[in-house]
């Protein structure tokens, strides 16, 4: 990179960061293709996020289907996708014409990486809006990403209904409110996961997804319906910008569209819009394809941020071992939220003390021994939260 982040971001500040939009711009960045290394591309995620933008980042290994779902359903403004392994001639147009199967075509694409200067007219006649090569500084990207956002309509073109649930969500989010024909349903049931940063939420909502997914279509009498998830995670009280990374969790090469997955940037326990984005999801469509459970992951809580038990019907809270002494499971605080107890990374030194101490505290609450990276415990908990 020819600019580093420092100068990335100290030349931005003396801009506008969001101008005359009416949201803050929301980009979505993705390894498309087999290249296996992302530390530039979460240079660039800092240095969006730092000037002020909402960046949904997912992970390595995306196809374009996997990415044009995200972007829909993140609502995104431009999709960013990062390519280093000689394949762009062949994902760049397949993901532009992904975006058009998934509703939102008018989502512009951008591509960077290592891009031959002869392939570039290639890429722009196939539809990609922006290319970056490896010289492109940071400020260059940061307004690219400016550049491409435009105020949000109330109707999303085309008449996708996932799409303007997505849009809905984005309106709501940002204290615009429901359009006045919106329906708006409560869910069967809403599972609220909390817990300390780094215990696992994100991997073990992943598992949770995928577990339920595979019930719900082995065995449709069980009336499982559908799933979602709106995850939380903190917005900067510097520059308004936030990192929303949890959905990198999901495999949506395999999920596909199975499950709508919505990441927001919150500042605290500013859970105000929740209520009514849970009646959109709910709303959003019917019968067998209806989404009859919704999972909402909070930021990394702290042992006094318990507002999120006035949003949902269930909550578990998710520890791991080494979180501190017994005296820390007498405070007032999270754990007395919780309707049952999650100990996840339960491989590691600690765990047996951790249920020992929880078993003082639970009462009749259950408590449940999960390892997500290995998807132990997950079914037993699923259980747990369905019953």
């Amino acid at each position: 990179m020819a600019t580093t982040l420092g100068t990335a971001t100290s030349e931005f500040e003396k801009k506008d960061r969001v101008g005359d939009l009416d949201h803050r711009p929301r980009v979505l960045l993705g390894k498309m293709g087999l290249d296996g290394h992302d530390r530039g591309v979460k240079v660039i995620a800092r240095a969006l996020r730092d000037s002020g933008v909402h960046v949904i980042y997912s992970g390595l290994w995306q196809t374009p289907k996997s990415l044009a779902v995200s972007a829909r359903d993140e609502d995104v403004d431009v999709v960013a996708a990062s390519m280093m392994s000689n394949s762009h001639l062949s994902l760049g147009p397949r993901l532009i014409e992904q975006l058009g199967k998934m509703g939102r075509p008018d989502i512009p694409v951008q591509m960077g990486g290592i891009l031959p200067q002869e392939d570039i007219p290639k890429l722009l006649e196939a539809g990609v809006s922006r290319c970056f090569t490896t010289g492109t500084g940071l400020v260059d990207v940061v307004e690219a990403v400016r550049s491409a956002t435009r105020a949000h309509a109330v109707e999303v073109p085309g008449g996708n209904a996932t799409a303007q649930l997505a849009r809905d969500i984005s309106r709501v989010h940002d204290g615009k409110g429901a359009r006045p024909d919106t329906v708006l349903r409560k869910p069967t049931r809403v599972i609220g996961i909390t817990g300390s940063p780094g215990a696992g939420k994100s991997t073990l909502v992943a598992q949770l997804v995928g577990e339920y997914t595979r019930r719900s279509e082995a065995d449709p009498s069980l009336g499982l319906g559908r799933c979602a998830v709106v995850a939380f995670d903190p917005m900067s009280p510097i520059t308004g910008g936030a990192l929303l990374g949890d959905r990198l969790r999901v495999d949506f090469n395999s999920l596909g569209e199975k499950v709508f997955y919505r990441s927001l940037a919150i500042r605290g326990e500013d859970y105000a819009s929740l209520g009514e984005i849970i009646g959109l999801i709910g709303g959003a469509s019917e019968g067998a394809d209806a989404f009859e459970t919704v999972f909402v992951e909070t930021v990394g809580a702290g042992q006094n941020e318990t507002k999120i038990r006035d949003h949902v019907d269930t909550t578990a809270v998710v520890l791991t071992p080494g979180m501190g002494d017994a005296v820390q499971m007498d405070k007032a605080g999270i754990l007395e939220i919780a309707d049952l107890f999650v100990c996840n990374k339960a491989d590691n030194p600690g765990e047996n003390e951790l249920v020992r101490d929880l078993r003082d505290i639970a009462g009749k609450r259950a408590i449940v021994e999960t390892i997500a990276t290995q998807s132990k415990g997950v079914p037993e908990l699923l259980d747990a939260l369905l019953a």
